[in-house]
């Protein structure tokens, strides 16, 4: 790719390709406030949906671990398998929870961005060591952003907590006067509505801070015109060298298509201009084929090769540009002139009959009936 000249304004929109390369380096809109939402919901929504079954959890562990005797106080093995049951209780009490956390974990990066794997992204960048670069992060549009996201995130959790403090006070007070099992309930509600509560600041500054990384990633990837103009050049190829490629293929093409001349049954002319190669086998074709076909001095080429291979040649103009216009090569020959063909091909096989000794001399050639659709002047 050429040199990057400073001076030019990246003013164009990132291609495809730049896009899918920024990707593979894990380079992608990412919001942190997304990400916070979708846990601190799922966590609050997993507290409600699951809290009475992780009191009632806890609480047997309580029970189990203060029920003990003075005999097994002062067994050291009887303790460790002790702790190794409160664990695995524990656990499997907050497992429900744990679940809810990871799928919120899971969603928030898919929602925006999608989960990307890359290699690159983990590989160490030494040029984020520059102390001049780093300088000019923190002064740069998206240091304030941020600056001004967590100034906005203070302000809003502060002002909400006291909000919901003082709308669940009452609840907080009774709490003191239940029996433990009652409480650990009650304050298991006031912790999760608290961080249901809370996550809605995150909602409010998540909303506002989506756009904004899809509006700096769009513009981080946007490109200089010479940008776009390499890269058309890398992944398209230079206007020259295609050039080269495809008269190379043509060569190719021409080079197989006139091996096939001497393969063919009949070569019909138009008799200058145009020239068709058919070939029919009735085992092996649906339909008889053009195997080759040309135009002025490939036509002329396709003609001499015939006749050096003793290929017999009619003269049927109609027939060739009808043929010419309709058929690719190595494909067969349309519906419509499936009568036609059929009446040259008996012809040139009857005379070749009569040639080898075995026939009569066929008459003249029967007029050949092209249909509108596939006349060509």
């Amino acid at each position: 790719m050429a040199e990057q000249d400073s001076s030019q304004e990246r003013t164009e929109e990132a291609t495809p390709k730049r896009r899918q390369d920024a990707k593979e380096k894990g380079d992608i809109a990412r919001s942190k406030e997304l990400n916070t939402a979708a846990i601190l919901i799922g966590g609050a929504a997993g507290m409600l949906a699951f809290g009475g079954t992780i009191v009632a959890g806890l609480s047997r562990m309580m029970r189990y671990n203060f029920d003990l005797s003075r005999r097994d106080i002062f067994e050291v093995d009887f303790m460790a398998l002790h702790l190794s049951a409160s664990l695995i209780e524990s656990l499997v009490s907050l497992l429900p929870i744990f679940i809810v956390l990871l799928l919120a974990a899971i969603i928030g990066p898919l929602a925006l961005g999608g989960w990307v794997l890359s290699g690159k992204a983990l590989a160490p960048q030494w040029s984020r060591l520059s102390f001049i670069k780093g300088i000019k992060r923190m002064f740069a549009a998206r240091a304030l952003v941020e600056l001004v996201k967590s100034i906005a995130k203070v302000v809003l959790v502060v002002a909400l907590a006291v909000l919901i403090l003082y709308a669940m006070k009452p609840d907080i007070i009774s709490i003191g006067k239940q029996d433990v099992i009652p409480a650990m309930v009650t304050s298991l509600n006031v912790v999760a509505w608290s961080i249901l509560g809370l996550s809605l600041t995150m909602i409010v500054i998540a909303s506002i801070d989506i756009p904004f990384q899809l509006f700096d990633h769009s513009r981080k990837l946007k490109m200089t015109r010479q940008e776009v103009k390499d890269e058309m050049k890398n992944t398209e190829g230079k206007p020259e060298v295609k050039s080269r490629i495809r008269q190379l293929q043509h060569d190719i093409s021409q080079r197989r298509m006139m091996s096939a001349v001497p393969e063919a049954d009949v070569v019909i002319t138009n008799p200058e201009h145009y020239a068709v190669a058919l070939c029919y086998n009735s085992n092996q074709m649906g339909a008889p084929i053009v195997v080759a076909k040309g135009a002025d001095l490939v036509a002329l080429k396709i003609r001499e090769i015939a006749k050096a291979n003793q290929v017999p040649m009619l003269a049927a103009p109609p027939l060739a540009r009808a043929v010419f216009y309709s058929t690719e090569i190595d494909h067969e020959i349309p519906a419509g002139l499936y009568v036609a063909v059929a009446q040259v091909l008996a012809y040139v096989f009857q005379l070749k009959r009569f040639h080898d000794g075995k026939g009569q001399r066929p008459g003249t050639m029967p007029d050949l009936e092209i249909p509108e659709s596939l006349k060509r002047d």
